[in-house]
């Protein structure tokens, strides 16, 4: 068999059928122990899971797995555990397939009726372990008690037990199904499966269906849905009801019907807070609806001749003659169906409509099914009052939930052909707007499971009628359909009408274009909300018939959308929609959003300013394109509305507050677009404006949520590039001087202001300062961007100014280009190219955190990425300029970032590393170790290694430990990783460091120039937490792997020596545990090493016996311990058991002074100088 068909994990057989057959025989040899049991089920369950989707695929093996089940039930012998394992096993698979299709398939012998009853009269109802027992039971019951014999046959032989006769048969039944129909469990239902069986016999229903109904009446009115135990009686009576007048014949159940209305309405389970509840109050009140009408089909209801798609598909015009006889035929024999209803059916649909507005969706489609199931067997006015009704559920002071039942019962009658095409009219307006239907409510809206519930409706209806019959309205329904499928801001609406759609281009054949547009916005494509807005919505405004409805529903229903996403993303897809149809843009759809650009909402303004900047962008772009004027597409009218904007806005204030947030960057969009469009607008006042606009929004950043910063400085700079090009360009090609000193002094000066988003606004607008605003002034705007990237006691926590100053540093160089002998005024010459690499390397080095964390981080990850551009810039220009000292100080440093902890800066460090070293174009100069780097990171590696995974870079990154170059740098990196806390990191990072050590314990060289190494870096950062604290804790592992072995046969070697008084120093006067506790188990691991160091090792384990910190005296008890079971010869074997006896027998968190006594013994014992208290 062949388990998976496609990748979707589509199921074409019953593949374990063999596994589960095993797993039954052996269940007699699993119930026995809990783990084996437990097993066992677990693994069925797994495999039964996998079929909940295509339940089909069990059927033909259901038969078999019941029968090796129910063996074990019958078998005398099986124990109860085992027989309650089984009914679990079968409970599964009724829980895959469903009860109905299971219940056939249960025996229904003569000789299990007595055995079944019996076991369920054992059987606890209260016990929470066995319900699948009691369930699966009552199941069988239910389908034994339809033996055509009359129950009082098994009475005859009833045996008296202790002087009392046993209980007739059919009693006992009905007896168990009322004790089960007030429990709390799954039990319940079936229960209420069993009374719709057992009640329908035609013995029982004599004598006992009234008293039962009396019974179950007086239980419903005695009963409050307000308790808990009244919500399981009066659910368990429900059910028992749904189900008897469902299964029940019509006219058995009539005669009760108008009392169990009656005594439902007293229920008032309309009120109830229990869905569940009023749920089943509608499918009770819809199937005594049935029984008070004739079960006849409605002789008036419309029938599409063909439903087969097929037929649909080869046939069609045949198709069309037959139906188009047989409707008349049907509509002559209305006179055959005057009959009386009764008055309740009144009562019952009302029911049902009220229904249709619950705030539940379980309880909407029930009253919905129960409307077309009703309505299918009324007289044809009635139903048309019924459907009227159904319609005011679609008025605008309903809510959303009456919306959604309406369409839920709309799509029900559609399908049922009770909608005649008369009414087609009055529905598919309604129709129309469900599909639209977003209602804002606080801060979200509601509306999607309508817009859903409308996608349903026009399924339904591609189904239900005749081509003809939608014929007038298939241009709207199809355009509500595109528009939904493309513009929805719910994925699962988007998917509906795409289904929607797809069912009406096969069943309808009459929608335009329908094959083009399945297959651009199918249910797999229209997942993406970007790439419907931005490119399947293009390929469809293609379609003539398509492209004004999408241009007017983007612009009546999205621009003023409550997502400013769906705002920003339909304003670009009007802009790529543009070229489709510009005249009708230019016309008709700028005049009209240029009044809303300067209206009272604030969500409609900022729509309609972004949708005037892309339309006037896109039409300029056309207009080029065509060789025709900018201006072509537009009236005078049009040009100055778009130029009164920016001053309409700011005269009425709108600027300020937080509707100043969405305003300022539209607007900014807005001069982008223009400045961009070459509008004529040089020379204008409004020039003068928009720049102050743009100047404000960077000097009031700090005003600005901390959300809106962002995007208010991007639109800003973006505003503020295009803006300078287009206007600020003399006929020379030079700046003004004026202005270009007003505007560079100006930035330059703001670069110093004492808050930092300012800072970061004018950096990165002198970034985007064209190279003739640049001429001249290149040196001045490098040494302001220079002093932002200082770290300085006023600024320290200012990462983001200096992440954006070294931003704009690159964005600079690369603006006014390279030019080796040129000036330092205009060009990246050899004047200034080393101080500029030395701003960038310094700022490869800020280790800043503050409450955010590692926001240095931020400032890291810019000056890799600008290091990297001006490189890459030089190198294509005049590579000459890049010296050998700065190319090995850049990879040496971009080496340790890339061996560093943090996940994403060392992917980042590890990407920028690989682009140097790989550049060919002509390749980056200088690079140390060329050739061996190239062997460990080969090219076709490139782009395949994963940074982000530690399992991947720590691996390689150590490689470089042994090239002198790098050493230092990786090692520093390493320290951090080693030492760190990620779990995963660490595992990886120290295993790699480990792997080397082990492969260069053979070269007493590479050995010695590790040593040295190590120690330098811990000499450079003593003190310096960020690398000392990991240090330690690295060099423990170290010590504790055996790292050093090869120095512990030599007596006074240096390398421990120095060691020793590098963490000495280091923890001298410390107060940070965390630093301390690493220290112990340095000082643990240097015992190893022979000669004088050694007495002074454990003076200083002895000395933090006697910590202040208790904490810190426990560890240290604890770890010396450790080390005298590991190096035991380091201590005389005569002393040994008696000193490890005071470490192992003091309270170490004890006073002081007796802490101290017992340390005074082990120096004693081990000859070692007690420790001295120094005065104070």
């Amino acid at each position: 068999d062949t388990e998976h068909s496609t990748e979707r994990g589509v199921l074409e057989s019953f593949s374990e059928s063999r596994e589960v057959a095993e797993l039954i025989a052996g269940l007699g040899g699993a119930f026995a122990e809990l783990v084996t049991r437990e097993m066992a089920l677990e693994r069925f369950v797994g495999i039964m899971d996998k079929y909940q989707e295509q339940p089909h695929l069990l059927d033909h093996h259901l038969e078999g797995m019941m029968n090796s089940l129910l063996d074990i039930v019958r078998d005398k012998g099986s124990p109860p555990p085992l027989v309650h394992l089984a009914f679990k096993f079968l409970y599964i698979i009724t829980k895959v397939r469903g009860y109905k299709r299971f219940l056939p398939r249960f025996p229904h012998e003569v000789r299990d009726l007595q055995p079944v009853l019996d076991l369920l009269a054992e059987q606890d109802p209260r016990d929470p372990e066995t319900w699948e027992t009691r369930y699966m039971l009552l199941l069988w019951l239910s389908m034994i008690c339809l033996i055509p014999f009359d129950l009082a046959r098994f009475d005859g032989h009833l045996v008296a037990e202790e002087g009392r006769a046993r209980q007739p048969t059919m009693d006992r039944i009905l007896e168990t199904a009322k004790c089960y129909l007030v429990v709390s469990d799954k039990a319940r239902d079936a229960a209420a499966v069993l009374v719709s069986k057992f009640i329908v016999r035609p013995d029982v229903r004599q004598s006992r269906m009234a008293d039962f109904l009396d019974w179950v009446l007086s239980m419903l009115s005695k009963s409050s849905s307000q308790t808990m135990e009244g919500t399981v009686i009066v659910n368990g009576m429900l059910q028992a009801l749904a189900q008897l007048f469902k299964h029940g014949k019509r006219e058995d159940c009539l005669p009760y019907a108008v009392t169990v209305l009656e005594c439902l309405d007293k229920c008032r389970l309309s009120e109830s807070n229990q869905m569940v509840l009023r749920k089943l109050g509608m499918k009770l009140v819809q199937r005594l609806g049935l029984t008070f009408v004739k079960p006849k089909v409605a002789k008036w209801r419309y029938q599409r001749g063909c439903r087969s798609l097929a037929a649909n598909l080869q046939a069609q015009g045949a198709a069309v003659q037959n139906q188009k006889r047989e409707i008349p035929a049907a509509e002559d024999d209305d006179d055959d169906e005057e009959y009386d209803i009764p008055e309740e059916i009144e009562n019952v649909v009302e029911q049902l409509l009220v229904g249709l507005k619950d705030k539940d969706t379980i309880v909407r489609w029930s009253a919905a099914k129960g409307i077309g199931r009703i309505t299918g067997r009324l007289p044809k006015e009635l139903a048309d009052d019924v459907i009227g009704s159904l319609l005011d559920c679609f008025s605008f002071q309903e809510t959303d939930t009456a919306w959604h039942g309406g369409c839920l019962a709309l799509a029900e009658l559609g399908r049922r052909g009770l909608l005649l095409p008369s009414r087609i009219s009055d529905v598919v307006p309604v129709l129309l707007r469900a599909l639209t239907y977003d209602e804002k409510r606080g801060a979200c809206s509601v509306g999607s499971n309508v817009r859903d519930a409308a996608c349903y409706v026009c399924w339904a209806f591609a189904r239900a009628y005749d081509p003809a019959e939608l014929s007038p309205f298939i241009g709207l329904i199809s355009s509500a359909l595109v528009i939904a499928a493309v513009f929805d801001r719910d994925v699962n609406c988007r998917r509906a009408a795409s289904a929607a759609f797809q069912e009406n281009v096969g069943r309808q054949g009459t929608f335009p274009h329908g094959i083009d547009i399945l297959t651009a916005a199918d249910y797999f494509a229209v997942g993406n909300r970007v790439n419907c807005y931005l490119t399947i919505s293009v390929y469809i405004a293609g379609f003539p018939e398509y492209t004004q409805p999408m241009i007017d529903h983007l612009v009546n229903m999205k621009i003023n959308h409550w997502d400013s996403v769906i705002r920003e993303l339909s304003t670009k897809a009007l802009h790529n929609i543009t070229p489709r149809a510009p005249e009708y843009m230019a016309n008709v759809v700028l005049p009209r959003l240029l009044p809303l650009s300067v209206g009272s909402d604030l969500h409609t303004r900022h729509g309609a300013i972004l949708a005037c900047a892309e339309i006037t962008h896109a039409l300029c772009k056309l207009a080029q394109e065509n060789n025709r004027p900018v201006t072509y597409y537009f009236s005078e009218k049009s040009l100055e509305g778009l130029k009164q904007i920016h001053q309409e806005l700011c005269s009425r204030q709108l600027y300020r507050g937080l509707g100043g947030e969405l305003m300022r960057p539209a607007v900014c969009t807005l001069i982008e677009k223009l400045s961009l469009s070459k509008m004529p607008f040089r020379g204008d006042p409004i020039i003068g404006g928009w720049q102050w606009l743009i100047n404000d929004s960077l000097r009031h950043l700090t005003l600005v949520s901390s959300g809106a910063r962002q995007h208010i400085k991007e639109s800003a700079v973006s505003a503020l590039a295009a803006l300078c090009n287009e206007y600020y360009l003399n006929q020379e090609g030079e700046a003004e001087p004026a202005l270009q000193d007003e505007l560079v002094t100006q930035y330059v000066s703001e670069l110093q202001n004492t808050e930092e988003m300012v800072r970061c606004g004018f950096s990165r607008a002198l970034g985007a300062l064209p190279r003739f605003l640049l001429k001249g002034r290149l040196q001045q705007v490098l040494e302001g961007l220079r002093k932002v990237t200082l770290i300085t006691p006023e600024d320290v926590s200012f990462a983001e100014s200096r992440r954006d100053a070294l931003i704009a540093i690159a964005k600079v160089c690369q603006t006014v280009g390279v030019k080796g002998g040129g000036s330092q005024e205009e060009y990246v010459c050899r004047d200034n190219v080393d101080q500029i690499y030395a701003t960038l390397l310094n700022g490869v080095t800020d280790y800043t955190t503050d409450s955010r964390g590692d926001v240095g981080g931020w400032v890291r990850e810019a000056a890799m990425t600008s290091l990297m551009e001006l490189t890459l810039l030089l190198v294509q220009k005049e590579a000459e300029l890049i010296s050998a000292n700065i190319c090995r100080q850049m990879m040496c440093w971009l080496a340790q970032q890339a061996a560093e902890k943090i996940d994403k800066f060392r992917a980042h460090a590890g990407s920028v590393f690989l682009t140097l070293l790989h550049f060919e174009q002509p390749p980056v100069p200088h690079i140390p170790h060329r050739q061996e780097l190239h062997r460990i990171f080969p090219r076709s590696e490139k782009e395949t290694l994963n940074w982000n995974a530690a399992s991947e870079a720590f691996p390689r990154i150590t490689q470089l430990l042994a090239l002198p170059t790098y050493q230092y740098f990786v090692l520093l990196g390493l320290s951090v990783s080693v030492g760190g806390l990620t779990e995963t990191t660490l595992r990886y990072s120290a295993q790699s460091l480990f792997d080397y050590m082990k492969r260069i314990q053979g070269d007493p060289s590479a050995m010695e120039g590790f040593c040295e190494t190590l120690l330098k870096v811990f000499e450079d950062n003593l003190r310096n937490d960020r690398v000392s604290v990991p240090l330690l804790t690295m060099l423990d592992q170290l010590l504790a792997n055996g790292c050093f072995d090869t120095f512990t046969g030599q007596e006074n070697h240096p390398f421990p020596v120095k060691l020793f008084n590098l963490c000495k120093e280091e923890i001298k006067r410390s107060k940070d545990i965390r630093k301390l506790r690493s220290s112990i188990g340095v000082f643990c691991g240097l015992i190893q090493f022979q000669g004088d160091m050694r007495k002074k090792v454990f003076f200083q384990l002895f000395l933090l016996l006697c910590h202040p910190f208790p904490i810190i005296r426990k560890t240290t008890a604890s770890q010396v311990y450790e080390m005298l079971i590991t190096y035991g010869d380091v201590v005389d074997a005569a002393v040994l058991d008696q000193a490890m006896a005071i470490l192992s027998d003091t309270n170490w968190e004890a006073e002081l002074p007796v802490v101290r006594e017992r340390r005074n013994c082990l120096c004693d014992l081990l000859q070692v100088p007690r420790p001295q208290l120094v005065p104070k």
